[in-house]
């Protein structure tokens, strides 16, 4: 990805609060000394559609037919997309309806559509795959997922024995040094940031 957009997407990112520094617990009970939160984006409307202009950028040479958002944090980033791009949208429910049309994916589309997966951020990638799955199930074509941030990590590795290929805006290895160029975060915060992913990558 161009630096330019790298350094302007994670100014971004860090002047809203959707990377923090610090001491945090992540999901899997890790300690972590950074934090991504992309959720922030929906109360940031400038910023998000300066993601979702990146996010096109990215995609460009992609095919696909209809952006997927997976709730919750990828949705609004994939309307956003789609406002801008003109791309139509669906999405896969955390749970099915169990009335009305009962629909696992909500919106228009055809089997035999390809559909790129859009999400904020990719860690240890399994609510991508069950987000692929669920599509997978009603006939759309998955092969590529785009996010925001790759934080690195596994993720990867799990989406392409799915048979997905993964694509980001940038990873956290870029965001971490703009971040210390711009001189937003010191040599140790970057040091301990940088360490916990080389940790995380060999996990």
């Amino acid at each position: 990805m161009n630096q330019i957009v790298v350094r302007e997407i994670g100014e971004m990112l860090f002047r809203i609060g959707a990377v923090r520094f610090g001491r945090f617990t992540l999901k899997d009970g890790r300690e972590s000394p950074f934090y991504l939160d992309l959720r922030i984006l929906v109360s940031h409307p400038d910023g998000l559609a300066r993601v979702a202009r990146a996010m096109l950028q990215r995609a460009e040479g992609l095919a696909y037919d209809r952006l997927a958002g997976i709730p919750y944090a990828g949705l609004p980033i994939a309307v956003a997309m789609s406002l801008i791009g003109l791309r139509p949208v669906v999405y896969p429910r955390k749970e099915a309806k169990g009335y009305g049309t009962g629909r696992a994916v909500e919106g228009e589309y055809a089997a035999g559509e390809r559909v790129l997966v859009v999400d904020d951020v990719v860690t240890s990638g399994g609510a991508k795959i069950e987000a692929v799955e669920a599509l997978r199930a009603v006939g759309l074509v998955v092969e590529d997922i785009l996010v925001v941030v790759d934080r690195q990590e596994p993720g990867s590795r799990v989406m392409a024995d799915a048979g997905v290929r993964l694509h980001s805006v940038l990873g956290v290895v870029e965001l971490l040094e703009s971040l210390r160029r711009s001189n937003h975060i010191g040599e140790d915060e970057f040091r301990r940031s940088s360490n916990f992913v080389a940790g995380a990558a060999r996990g």
